[in-house]
């Protein structure tokens, strides 16, 4: 299943490894509060969901939290990927849209800062960073995305995307002209509505468990890859 593992990162796009690297997962890991769930286990998935998480982890090198975290209930995994892939893959369902991976992942970054949910703005910012192969944009975005090094395009789905995140019932026919302008279409600007009504739900669940990023995620597309 590729869109899992595509919308994750790709192998050759991992942290850089070595020891001061290794010593600051350590302590990552032992100063970061538990979640309130515990992970799954990968032998105790059904085999659907675990061949889709071993598919991750071999791509990623790692697996990201989120993946465990929801197998604690397999239908609500299941339901949840699903809608995750057609929204931020949409080439898997037979769909095709103008924003690039980059702008899916940038609305993302920036609604979730807004939400304040940890688990999505470290997870998503990595993945931000890479696409866009801009190392300081997921920061500047999750700061303040008005002053953040972006087009005037991003910048205008960035704004309709927060309209929608903190006050969706002020939406007006004004809103679609503004994106209109930039190029989006109708089905575009659905996309960004939904992207930012989709992580909404995902920010909450994972702020409410206490859902933790995976160290791994913090210094991806920050560093250049060492060369082997």
């Amino acid at each position: 299943m590729p869109r899992l593992s595509d919308g994750i990162l790709s192998g050759s796009d991992a942290v850089t490894q070595g020891p001061p690297y290794d010593v600051s997962i350590q302590r990552f890991q032992e100063t970061t509060m538990p979640a309130r769930y515990p992970l799954a286990e990968l032998q105790d998935l059904p085999e659907d969901i675990r061949a889709k998480v071993l598919e991750v982890q071999e791509k990623a090198g790692f697996v990201p939290n989120v993946f465990l975290a929801l197998a604690r209930r397999p239908a609500e995994w299941r339901a949840f990927f699903a809608y995750h892939d057609a929204l931020m893959e949409p080439e898997s369902v037979g769909r095709t849209s103008s924003l690039t991976k980059g702008d899916r992942e940038m609305i993302v970054t920036t609604t979730s800062a807004a939400n304040q949910c940890l688990y999505c703005v470290v997870a998503h910012g990595a993945l931000l960073r890479i696409y866009e192969k801009k190392p300081l944009v997921a920061d500047q975005v999750a700061v303040n995305w008005r002053k953040a090094d972006i087009t005037p395009r991003q910048r205008a789905m960035l704004a309709f995307a927060m309209k929608v995140c903190e006050r969706s019932h002020e939406v007006d026919d004004a809103d679609f002209e503004a994106l209109h302008a930039h190029g989006f279409d109708d089905e575009d600007i659905w996309d960004i509505a939904a992207i930012t009504a989709f992580f909404g739900l995902s920010n909450r669940m994972a702020s409410f468990s206490g859902m933790q990023p995976n160290p791994e995620f913090f210094l991806m597309g920050r560093v250049p890859r060492e060369k082997k």
